[in-house]
Parts: structure tokens; sequence; C-alpha cells
């Protein structure tokens, strides 16, 4: 039998892959509507994607990949860290506060690809779990204290849970924003990756190469969600329920 849990994570990949039929279905349809070589046939895409992966491709794809990860990875230490921190200590907050309104908006694109994830997803992942911590009700840190609860207890049954959808969240948010940027990033400042694949294939108009490499950076912001959404469905399986009521 299949459980509530895996009945959620089931849904959410149905729900995305429902999303990218029809996607594909409307090119298709703009392609054979337009028979213009600026839109190409998405079967003629696909079915260049394998070998163009063996060609070349498949480096490309590992370094934007690489990048993405390691960005998130770093960001989500940092953010955690740094959005506890400031939630906790109101000097700390002082401090960092307003390096962290005035750094957010700093132009990005100048800086290394990975720093550049790191910094469009770190400030959203400390603000959302600074303000996450401070809308706790203390009530429900008085009923762990009454039954002598450690600090490490009230951050594992309190803290925590209370901070996972708005870590999933963010991440939402920032991870499409993040990948995006990183594909303009890699046309100007790297000789590797899918954005610089893409921009020289445009450069040289093959254009069925050039939706290739679109499409390639589609399917990591793809995963990436995907991954996202399972791992809320699997962690935060009680705020679901919730919402219902």
């Amino acid at each position: 039998m299949i459980d509530k849990r895996q009945y959620n994570v089931y849904a959410t990949i149905r729900k995305l892959c429902i999303g990218v039929v029809v996607f594909n279905l409307i090119w298709l349809v703009l392609a054979l509507a337009l028979r213009n070589k600026i839109l190409p046939n998405p079967i003629d895409v696909y079915r260049i994607m394998p070998q163009e992966f063996v060609a070349g491709m498949g480096r490309h794809v590992m370094a934007s990949l690489w990048r993405v990860l390691a960005g998130i990875v770093i960001a989500l230490l940092f953010g955690v860290v740094g959005g506890l921190a400031t939630a906790f200590s109101k000097r700390l907050n002082k401090i960092l506060e307003p390096l962290l309104y005035l750094s957010y908006p700093v132009p990005k694109l100048a800086l290394l690809p990975v720093v550049m994830i790191v910094l469009i997803v770190v400030f959203q992942l400390m603000i959302s779990i600074r303000d996450a911590i401070r809308h706790i009700p203390r009530d429900n840190y008085y009923v762990l204290m009454s039954l002598g609860a450690t600090k490490w207890q009230n951050i594992r049954h309190i803290i925590i849970p209370a901070t996972l959808p708005s870590i999933f969240s963010a991440l939402r948010v920032t991870v499409g924003i993040a990948v995006s940027v990183l594909f303009v990033t890699e046309t100007f400042g790297t000789d590797k990756g899918l954005g610089f694949f893409t921009v020289d294939a445009w450069m040289r108009l093959d254009y069925i190469k050039m939706y290739a490499g679109i499409v390639a950076i589609s399917v990591i912001g793809f995963l990436l969600f995907v991954a996202i959404d399972i791992a809320d469905a699997v962690f935060c399986r009680w705020n679901r329920l919730m919402s219902r009521y």
C-alpha cells in the first residue's frame, strides 16, 4: 500500500510532469505553425541531445550543475547559521541587518558563478529563517520548557519544524532566479557551462543545438524544483495536512 507521504510525492511529480508535457505540446504546435528555423521542432531538438551530450555538451551540463548545487549547499549552510544567529541575537541582528538590506540589491553578474548563486540564495534564506523563528508563539517554548526540554530539543521539535516551510519556499523563489542568472553569467565569464554552450550555438546560427542547451538548463531547474517539492512533501507533511483545514 502507498502511504500518504508517498502519495504527496507522487502527486507533486505528476503535476510537474503534466506541466512539462503541456509546454512541449505548445512548443510543437507553434513550431509546426510557424515553420521557421528560429523555432525548431522539439522532436528534432530532443533527437540530437544524446549525441550532443556525448560530443561535448555533457561537460557543460556538469559544469552548470556543479555550480548550482555548490552554490545552494553553501548558501544553505550560511543561511541557516545566519538566520538562527540573527533570530536569537538582537545585537548581531542590528549589525547584520543593514548589511543584508544594502548588499542584497548589489549587482551580482560581475561575480564568479558559484559566489553569485550563494549571494542570491543566502540573503533570502537568512531573512526567511529569521522571520519564521520570530513568529513562533512563545507558548510553544513554554510547553517544552515545562517538560524539562533542553535547548537542542527546542531546536529539534519547535524551531526546525517552524522554519522548514520557509526554507523550502525561499529555495523555490531563489533557485529559479539562480539558474536564470547562472545562464547569463556563463555567457560572459566562463568557457564552460550551458550558458556558454547555448550562446556559442546561437552565434553560429545552430538553432537546434541552441535549443538543446536551453532544454538542458531547463531540465536542471526542473530537477531542482522536483527535489525541493519532494523534500517539502517528505519533511513538511504536517504542514500540508494543516493547510487543508
